[in-house]
């Protein structure tokens, strides 16, 4: 049983199961080890098979604190937390006033079961008592977007299991994003890295996941593709992971299929997120759907965003030869901004939609606001290429005035 216990200790968990199972032959009245047994088990991700275990235990003593607390965490990694919060609350309102046993352990997963709700009244007393108070006041914190919280937290742990060793890299790249430091995001990649690479964790969702973090980091996206790929089926409805993939198809030039994913997320979080516009705009422009792209940007507010938004519309239309909306997006920015280059970049983008029109290629209706858009610019050279658009109209009776 000792080498067991050291089995557990070290994350070892089938060499502990096998201990168990040869003593539990000899030994059935060992009723305890079944509770030994589906910890292990749901250790390893097989939460129905450590239920099917914990069970046998439980059929003989269902007022367990320790039995019923995973049951109860099991059901929150099978079903949800209202599941496994209902399995917490209905013990702990039979439980007798003076029971304080295991009391920390599922106040603390209490919290977890309610997505975070109470997290911080209930887990900064228990981080250096429970290991995954810690952890999860972590994750907290990620999710309210406190990156610096959280790395304080998470700075000083020494990882010893892939949980630690992911979440340290979440944590470390979140800062390296939000405050542009390469060394954080290195420290990510490395933590990454060595979870996706390591025997144990290589051919796991996790491990898969992150040697895909590990490549996006380093912007080696064809290599991002062949990891997600391979877990997409387990997530098909999870925003993050098509947001994700989906950055990661436009990457490599794959801009239907990542119009598409892009287009599954439900988060208004997300939807409202720069990189989420920016890069739907761009494959709305790969696509030949210019127009949506122009509306991504009306339904914007005035910000650095929309403003960044505006030039990668310009340009990226302008490449792409959909010369109407690169120059209503030229137009914009020099009213903004009177760069010379804004300027060009009109200029081009009306001589480019005044020869589609020529070549049929686009409504010769639209020449009328091409010559509004060259006179809201006080330049000499707007005078001269308006006036052979004006006699081009007249010759070709295409209303202008």
């Amino acid at each position: 049983l000792s080498l067991a216990a050291i089995h557990y200790l070290r994350s070892h968990y089938q060499e502990a199961i096998d201990i168990y199972k040869r003593i539990l032959l000899d030994n059935r009245d060992y009723l305890a080890l079944n509770v030994y047994i589906a910890l292990c088990y749901y250790k390893l991700d097989y939460y129905d098979v450590s239920q099917e275990v914990l069970q046998v235990y439980l059929s003989h003593h269902p007022n367990s604190a320790t039995a019923v607390n995973l049951r109860a965490c099991n059901f929150y990694r099978l079903y949800n937390g209202k599941a496994a919060e209902s399995e917490l609350s209905r013990f702990e309102s039979e439980a007798s006033r003076s029971f304080t046993y295991a009391k920390e352990i599922m106040k603390h997963n209490m919290v977890v079961f309610q997505n975070g709700e109470g997290a911080l009244q209930v887990l900064p007393p228990l981080v250096d008592v429970i290991i995954e108070a810690r952890l999860n006041l972590v994750i907290y914190h990620l999710r309210q977007e406190n990156t610096q919280e959280a790395y304080v937290l998470i700075k000083d742990l020494e990882p010893t299991t892939p949980h630690e060793y992911i979440l340290k890299g979440v944590v470390n790249a979140a800062l390296g994003q939000e405050t542009g430091s390469k060394e954080h995001l290195k420290f990510a990649q490395q933590y990454f890295q060595l979870v996706g690479g390591s025997a144990s964790e290589c051919d796991t969702i996790p491990g898969r996941q992150c040697m895909a973090a590990c490549y996006f980091l380093l912007r080696q996206f064809e290599d991002v593709l062949i990891y997600l790929n391979s877990v997409k089926s387990y997530f098909y409805n999870d925003d993050t992971f098509n947001f994700n993939y989906a950055q990661t198809k436009a990457a490599v030039g794959n801009f239907k299929e990542a119009e598409e994913l892009f287009l599954l997320i439900q988060s208004e979080k997300l939807r409202n997120d720069y990189v989420y516009l920016s890069w739907l705009a761009r494959c709305y422009i790969m696509n030949q759907k210019p127009r949506h792209a122009w509306e991504l940007y009306l339904k914007m507010e005035t910000s650095g965003d929309s403003f960044s938004l505006l030039q990668l519309i310009a340009n990226d239309c302008y490449k792409m030869g959909q010369f109407y909306y690169s120059a209503k997006a030229f137009d914009v920015l020099e009213r903004l901004d009177p760069n010379p280059e804004y300027w060009e970049g009109k200029r081009g983008a009306c001589v480019g939609v005044f020869q589609k029109i020529i070549a049929n290629q686009e409504p010769k209706d639209t020449l009328r606001e091409v010559l509004q858009l060259l006179r809201n610019t006080a330049n000499p050279q707007v005078e001269y290429i308006c006036r052979v658009m004006k006699k081009y109209a007249k010759e070709n009776r295409i209303p202008v005035s």
